[in-house]
């Protein structure tokens, strides 16, 4: 029976095996993930971005970074470098392919496939002349004569060679291990010893150690797990936290200790170029004595941030720190936000403490517009524009054409708008207008239901209200182009409003000239059927004043005999009329049967509408959860901001008159055309009617915030029912199944009787 046999590669041809597929494995996926993307498509996309981009900072960044940067080349020299070693393996490995030929009786005789018995004999008495070991020769070569010698004479040998490829028939499975035999050979064995245990015992745990003591101290997000402390023990202490406290808190981060982040510096020029800039910023709080704020670190990035916001001229080593620091703002900014919902959320379920202000988590957003962009909250937000300074402002609030915000500078007409832009040249103009019509535009619609209840319109208390949100987004050129195209020219506008009195005019004589007798008969008539209906409520009007409850009753009475005595020529006419115009019985059932089969498919029809609007929100839900978006949406015009950043929005609902969150806020990350968010949060616990707020904020622009009223009437919420219809079982039902069990325990019975 054939067994297993393992050995080592004497050789080192196995080895190369080995080495082969190591590299293979590491160069290949290496290439895939590491080679340098084509530098020529990312040059065409900034080609494109330059009209409108072209002064931002982070856009000249890019540009420097692409022409100095040598790290490309680097990785394309290292990736050739390990392609050239594989190459090389993979030719000697080729090389090593003779060794592991099948076994050839014919090929060691030096014999052609099917030489005859006689032609065999004959070589092997010329071969064992010349290699038998009696006669001088090599004793293995001889062997391998003799041995397929054997196989094309003997019988059973040549079986065994055309079963199992080997004379002798099945031999042992062997296994070559592809190391080299001087590995385990006992000389080196203090050596492979010593380099096992550096590898396993030292390189690996401390490759480990550092990967999962670095993974621990950050959040999913790559924030500091004591920089989220930080935010929750402030947010917890100061609910209702204004602007300059929040700069405070945001810059105590540690992402700017360099004792937690080897990224952040701290230099000896500080000590000089610090306090300079808080002498020229002037009260931000240098005094406080409460830690962190006093450290210097976070001294130092507040001074930065508050320099960016200034747009204040720094030196060149202050302003790579700046960059550093306000690179690392809006993420910070977003992890205060998330951490000010969760403190909402335990406030509401738990209770025991204050929960963050909506004002605390509206300045979060706020600073993240305001770091974005470079701007102070009290300066215009026209300042987002390229050559718009200070001094340019005076011409836009004036009397004359009173812009103050992105949208009034749009809807102006062409003519006002050079001409109240006209300290800008012409290609200065043109490039305002390319940067103003980049910006976005957000239509917002909302719809209010109820998932998953029989009557979604209903809002009852405790019921979970879904708020679906459809936000569309277009370029604000587009937008207001299609708006100034829509209104009309003046002289045209005067001209279609005569044209339209004409004609309504035209219209008034013709039907006062085509009023015949018996329009006015039929006119009079209609009036009598309508007293008659309004006669009835007539004692109601008792509760108004007596004065002018009589002059009414009065007045009625008048009407209802002059309209008695002018048809009184036409009553047998309509009488005629009225008993022919009556129906059967059998026709009024007729009718109400109609009647209730249409009620009947309306309901159906609505059920049905219902249901498939369910499927399809479903559906959109697992096509959300299963799809992953591309977070690569717009670049935002920012002319301070030293990295490209994509338009991104928040989005929730709010109480304004309690200063409360309803929805926590949606991060939008996805919106490149159109976008659907639902805000889902329980209804109030009491009946009554509710004044909320949808409120979507960029967090790149300043100026672009919508806020539109949602309002929500909440009822009574239904009993539930102890014992519903289609739980309820029939007595009747129940002993009829009682009694078919009996029975067919009878049958059985006689059954078993009848086998007997």
């Amino acid at each position: 029976m054939a067994g297993q046999q393992f050995q080592y590669d004497d050789s080192g041809n196995t080895f190369f095996y080995f080495l082969t597929s190591f590299v293979g494995l590491i160069v290949i996926p290496a290439t895939y993930y590491l080679w340098p993307r084509d530098q020529s498509a990312e040059q065409l996309r900034l080609k494109s971005l330059r009209r409108v981009h072209g002064r931002c900072l982070w856009y000249r960044l890019r540009l420097m970074k692409s022409q100095q940067s040598i790290i490309p080349t680097l990785k394309k020299a290292g990736l050739l470098f390990g392609w050239a070693v594989f190459l090389l393996l993979a030719y000697k490995v080729s090389k090593l392919d003779r060794e592991y030929q099948e076994y050839n009786p014919y090929e060691v005789l030096n014999l052609d496939p099917g030489a005859s018995l006689s032609e065999i004999k004959k070589q092997y008495r010329v071969l064992s002349l010349i290699y038998h070991p009696d006669k001088g020769g090599d004793e293995a070569t001889f062997m391998r004569i003799a041995k397929a010698y054997a196989a094309l004479t003997n019988d059973q040998s040549r079986q065994n060679w055309e079963m199992y490829g080997n004379p002798d028939g099945p031999g042992a499975t062997s296994f070559g291990i592809a190391l080299p035999a001087w590995i385990v050979d006992q000389k080196n064995s203090v050596l492979v010893l010593l380099v096992y245990g550096l590898a396993f015992m030292v390189i690996l745990p401390v490759v480990v150690g550092t990967w999962w003591y670095r993974s621990i101290r950050y959040s999913g997000d790559q924030i500091l797990i004591n920089t989220i402390q930080l935010f929750m023990h402030f947010m917890y202490k100061t609910p209702n936290m204004n602007m300059k406290r929040l700069v405070m808190v945001l810059t105590a981060a540690f992402e700017f200790d360099p004792r937690s982040n080897k990224e952040a510096t701290i230099r000896p020029t500080d000590n000089i170029e610090v306090p300079q800039l808080i002498r020229e910023l002037g009260n931000i709080n240098v005094k406080k004595k409460e830690p962190p704020f006093c450290y210097p670190y976070s001294l130092k990035a507040r001074v930065l941030v508050l320099a960016h916001l200034a747009r204040m001229d720094i030196s060149e080593e202050l302003e790579e720190d700046q960059r550093f620091v306000v690179r690392k703002s809006p993420a910070l900014l977003q992890e205060m936000i998330n951490v000010g919902c969760q403190l909402t959320m335990m406030a509401n379920s738990r209770g025991g403490f204050p929960a963050p202000r909506l004002v605390t988590i509206e300045n979060c957003m706020k600073l993240t517009q305001m770091t974005v962009q470079g701007l102070q909250e009290s300066k215009s937000p026209l300042l987002q524009l390229p050559h718009f300074e200070e001094e340019h402002l005076r011409y836009c609030i004036s009397k004359k054409y009173k812009v103050r915000s992105l949208q009034d500078l749009v809807s102006l007409k062409d003519s006002d708008r050079r001409s109240m832009l006209r300290f800008l040249g012409e290609e200065k103009y043109d490039e305002v207008m390319a940067v103003l019509g980049s910006f976005p535009h957000i239509d917002m619609d909302t719809k209010l239901q109820v998932l998953d209840d029989e009557d979604s319109n209903n809002i009852t208390a405790g019921s979970i209200v879904t708020v679906t949100v459809t936000l569309t987004r277009k370029r604000m050129a587009d937008v207001f182009e299609k708006e100034q195209e829509s209104m009309p020219c003046p002289g045209e506008e005067a001209a279609t409003t005569e044209e339209a009195q004409g004609d309504s005019s035209k219209a008034k004589t013709k039907v006062w000239q085509n009023k015949s007798k018996g329009a006015k008969k039929t006119a009079k008539s209609k009036k009598k059927k309508l007293t008659k209906k309004k006669a009835a409520p007539a004692p109601a009007k008792t509760k108004q004043a007596n004065g002018n409850v009589a002059g009414n009753e009065v007045l009625a009475a008048t009407s209802i005999v002059k309209e008695e005595e002018d048809d009184a020529s036409d009553k047998g006419s309509e009488s005629d009329e009225g008993e022919a115009n009556k129906d059967s019985p059998s026709e009024r059932d007729e009718d109400s049967d109609k009647q209730s089969d249409t009620e009947v498919d309306e309901m159906a029809g609505d059920d049905e509408e219902e249901w498939e609007a369910l499927q399809q929100s479903i559906q959109r839900r697992e096509r959300a959860l299963l799809e992953t978006k591309s977070k690569v949406t717009h670049p935002v015009y920012s002319l301070y901001f030293p990295e490209e950043k994509q338009e991104w929005w928040w989005l929730y609902i709010a109480d304004r008159r309690d200063q409360t969150l309803v929805s926590m806020p949606y991060h939008v990350c996805t919106l490149r055309d159109t976008e659907e968010v639902e805000l889902k949060f329980p209804a109030p616990s009491k009946m009554g009617n509710y004044q909320y707020s949808v409120i979507l904020r960029s967090d790149s622009y300043l100026g672009l915030d919508q806020i539109k009223p949602l309002k929500l009437e909440v009822h009574k919420a239904k009993a539930m029912l102890d014992n519903h219809p289609q739980w309820d079982i029939p007595d009747t039902e129940e002993e009829d199944e009682e009694q078919e069990d009996s029975d067919g325990i009878e049958e059985s019975e006689d059954d078993d009787e009848d086998n007997d």
